[in-house]
């Protein structure tokens, strides 16, 4: 059909190659210039010191410590990050509560109520509608049911809505984590580039220097330009574990939004088709109704007006013929339950894959992160180091 609900799940999140991190976010032109001249006048200086002298040691020290503090703040919002996922995929197997796993929850129960209400039940044995017609008692029976299930739908309902609200307040969450995040990116990718121009300017010096001071050309080369290297690669690596987390946090959002337009359809027009198909059978019926008592009416006081039999004959075929255009039709009621089954199945089905996508994610967020730790640990022996 072409109203049927379709949702479709973002695709997993694609590991970020450190080589290609530099250059995902936007840097401009002048800033890179600024910071091609910055490395040019380090490496000047650098060059003019004596290597064995501790102002030398100092600046290769500047070296080893550039960007600590921004690699430490981006890893701390990839933790956070990474909480989410994991939370959501613990609370979609039962061991925790949150947004998503409330929303699909209370998707299941309202299914559920659904089918317990399905007007098809109604229509099954031999019973006799007002003890007249076939499937009156079924029918009674069916409304009644309707009518006890109508708070629990009402309950259903609001607890969808406290779900939806919850992943909205996520989201909200998820937009302030992504913009911590950007900023902690931003300030990596100038050190990056900052690394790269560093490495350039000393490279051309210490091939300069070699060919009058080979002793000082080595120190350069082990000690500033082998710091400058290993920074460089810490800060890539880095820079694109937040890539990734930054897209994974992206991919959530996504898959909330999903959700939330599942709970406005559920809210909205599942709901509506099912109120709509009550509403109608039981109007139906209560026609009917009216119908027999006027025929059994007419038919008792038949022999007091027989002046009128004509007229009353005419009128009786005309209510046969109403009362026969008015039965209660529960194929289309089954047909609209069809429809409603479709789109519920639509949803659990959104939900599993969902589920199956996050825990990629995950998988690969964790790998990134058990890299970027090695690192992270280096640079924290080493500040401590320099502090004893």
């Amino acid at each position: 059909m072409s109203n049927d609900l379709v949702l479709t799940p973002p695709a997993p999140v694609a590991a970020v190659p450190a080589e290609k991190a530099a250059t995902m976010l936007p840097l401009p032109a002048e800033r890179g210039t600024e910071l091609a001249q910055k490395a040019a006048g380090f490496a000047d200086e650098l060059a003019a010191i004596d290597p064995r002298s501790p102002e030398f040691t100092k600046k290769v020290h500047d070296i080893s410590s550039m960007g600590d503090s921004e690699i430490r703040a981006s890893s701390q919002v990839a933790n956070r990050m990474l909480k989410r996922p994991v939370a959501a995929l613990a609370s979609a197997k039962g061991e925790g509560a949150d947004g998503q796993v409330q929303v699909a929850n209370q998707l299941v129960a309202l299914r559920r109520t659904i089918v317990d209400l399905d007007p098809k039940q109604a229509t099954s044995g031999t019973r006799r509608l007002l003890g007249l017609i076939p499937f009156g008692d079924r029918l009674r029976d069916y409304f009644a049911k309707y009518q006890s299930a109508q708070k629990h739908i009402d309950d259903i309902i609001r607890a969808l809505k406290s779900g939806q609200d919850e992943l909205l307040k996520d989201n909200a969450a998820i937009e302030g984590e992504k913009a911590n995040l950007w900023e902690s990116m931003t300030k990596l990718q100038e050190y990056a580039v900052l690394a790269a121009a560093l490495d350039s300017a000393l490279e051309q010096k210490i091939n300069e220097i070699e060919l009058t001071d080979q002793e000082k050309a080595t120190a350069l080369r082990s000690d500033a330009l082998f710091g400058v290297r290993q920074k460089h690669q810490d800060l890539l690596t880095q820079l694109a574990v937040s890539a990734q987390g930054y897209l994974a946090l992206d991919l959530i959002r996504k898959n909330n939004l999903e959700l939330i337009k599942g709970v406005d359809r559920a809210t909205t027009t599942t709901i509506s088709a099912l109120r709509t198909a009550v509403t109608v059978a039981q109007a139906l019926a209560n026609q009917k109704l009216v119908l027999d008592q006027i025929s059994a009416l007419n038919a008792t006081t038949s022999d007091l007006i027989l002046a009128t039999s004509e007229m009353l004959r005419t009128q009786a075929g005309q209510i046969q013929t109403q009362a026969a255009s008015t039965t209660v039709d529960m194929d289309a009621l089954r047909k609209a339950f069809d429809n409603i089954y479709s789109t519920m199945d639509m949803i659990d089905s959104f939900k599993a894959k969902a589920v199956e996508n996050m825990a990629v994610t995950v998988d690969s967020l964790t790998v990134e992160l058990d890299h970027a730790k090695t690192y992270l640990e280096r640079a924290r022996r080493g500040d401590e180091a320099i502090g004893a």
